[in-house]
């Protein structure tokens, strides 16, 4: 008869009730004050993840009108294939040039060896030093290449010592000389 008076089998509906959201209460205090921390951090992350993902698809949606403008119209397309491919040939063409230009001055450089070379031998044929000819080729090059560079003229060098200077004679050297050591047995023992 407890069910007709309303004590245990009413009672445990709204007891249970109050319980569980203490119970509720309490786990959520006790995870908060455990990884309080933990869980703010995580809720800064995934606000800033959204913010950043949320600007990427609206940035997403405004480059695509221009492409559809530019479906639209075929003949800005059209123009700025045009003014890609003129551009393009235009570099080209520079690049060419360059190469040309490159490839004259090594048929230069090589025409210039070869001829140094057809001297040598002659030279060498003679009977005179190549050596030297070799030299005045190569001035005779320096001077025909900058014709407008003044020579610099070396002045005269003075030798650093006298030219009686000899290291080993002990002789001229200042202060500095050898002296053997002592003979005889070691000072040690």
């Amino acid at each position: 008869m407890e069910l007709e008076d309303g004590g245990p089998a009413a009672g445990p509906g709204p007891a249970l009730g109050q319980g569980g959201l203490e119970a509720l209460q309490h786990t959520v205090g006790s995870v908060l004050s455990s990884y309080g921390w933990y869980v703010l951090l995580a809720v800064v992350a995934v606000y800033f993840l959204v913010q950043k993902v949320s600007r990427s698809l609206a940035a997403r949606p405004s480059a695509r009108p221009g492409a559809a403008e530019a479906a639209e119209e075929p003949d800005v397309v059209v123009r700025r294939q045009e003014a890609l491919a003129a551009a393009r040939l235009r570099m080209q063409e520079e690049l060419n040039a360059q190469a040309e230009r490159y490839k004259e001055k090594q048929r230069q450089l090589e025409e210039e060896r070869r001829r140094q070379k057809i001297a040598m031998w002659e030279s060498m044929q003679e009977g005179k030093s190549y050596k030297g000819n070799l030299k005045l080729n190569q001035q005779e090059v320096e001077s025909g290449a900058s014709a407008s560079a003044v020579p610099k003229s070396k002045p005269n060098k003075k030798p650093l010592r006298g030219g009686g200077y000899n290291p080993l004679s002990g002789e001229g050297g200042g202060t500095c000389s050898w002296r053997p050591g002592r003979r005889g047995p070691s000072a040690g023992g």
